[in-house]
């Protein structure tokens, strides 16, 4: 069994001061939602065995801000920055899943990137689970949203469309209703 984590970095400023895209950091909205991500995450196992970020800016600052919320009670992941993953689609994301892990092998993956590749992957992925959690990421996956799906794979490279198993779709706007 395979546990992958898909988590939209969380809200950004409007523009970076450089101008460019990736170059845009947290909004202290964006900020506050990372810790409160990772503070679910510490408080929901499995935790990540391994991380893949973007390497923008703001999914940078989302990992270390959610790593911040966490780390004293989990133990310390692989982490990977990938800029592959910036802009990446649902299939370059698919390819990521499959051949970027396959040096450490975890059972629990987290990448953190970007839509609409990341809505649209786990969309693509899902091929079963809980119908309230589908039906709210079937809308969206927000900034800071996480939608967590098991694949009853050995392997990350079996991992395909339409076989995962939706466990979960949290968002802070989610963990805030409760």
């Amino acid at each position: 069994m395979r546990r992958l984590m898909l988590l939209r970095h969380a809200k950004t400023e409007t523009d970076a001061p450089s101008g460019r895209d990736r170059d845009r950091r947290l909004a202290d909205r964006g900020q506050r939602d990372a810790a409160e991500m990772g503070d679910w995450i510490a408080t929901h196992r499995p935790a990540p065995d391994a991380v893949l970020v973007s390497h923008a800016v703001r999914a940078r600052q989302t990992w270390d801000i959610a790593w911040q919320a966490m780390k004293d009670r989990v133990a310390a992941p692989e982490v990977e920055i990938l800029p592959e993953l910036y802009g990446a689609d649902p299939a370059q994301i698919l390819e990521t899943v499959r051949t970027a892990t396959v040096a450490a092998n975890p059972k629990h993956l987290l990448l953190v990137g970007h839509n609409p590749g990341m809505h649209e992957a786990a969309l693509m992925l899902m091929g079963s689970g809980d119908p309230a959690a589908s039906k709210a990421l079937a809308h969206n996956l927000p900034t800071a949203g996480l939608a967590i799906l098991e694949f009853d794979v050995k392997d990350w490279g079996d991992v395909a469309y339409r076989h995962g198993k939706l466990v979960l779709f949290v968002s802070p706007k989610l963990l805030r209703l409760r």
